[in-house]
């Protein structure tokens, strides 16, 4: 028996700089989760990973990953996107130093 389908974020890592991002419901990149598409319905989650795969020139290894909704929008559900969310973790520089400011 196959599971039910949960709501997904489409994710891939910025090309150029190695930034996590999140594919946004207006087709743009952000790297906010709380800014991604939540994709509900299976068949568009694929549809929109596919749309993500196409984009060879701006990122690279686009996924599914689960996501649940929030108060301000789309909260990863897995202790790994989580992490991902907080940007890098090797010095304080990225996401961790934007939101310092």
């Amino acid at each position: 028996m196959s599971r039910s389908f949960t709501p997904k974020v489409v994710t891939a890592n910025r090309l150029r700089e190695g930034d996590v991002v999140y594919l946004a419901a207006d087709d743009r990149w952000t790297q906010f989760h709380h800014e991604a598409e939540l994709i509900d319905d299976e068949a568009h989650a694929q549809l929109r990973l596919l749309f993500a795969a196409a984009q060879k020139l701006y990122v690279v290894g686009a996924y599914l990953a689960d996501a649940k909704a929030g108060p301000n929008g789309p909260e990863p559900t897995h202790f790994r996107e989580e992490f991902r969310t907080r940007g890098p973790s090797n010095y304080f520089h990225g996401k961790q130093a934007d939101h310092a400011s």
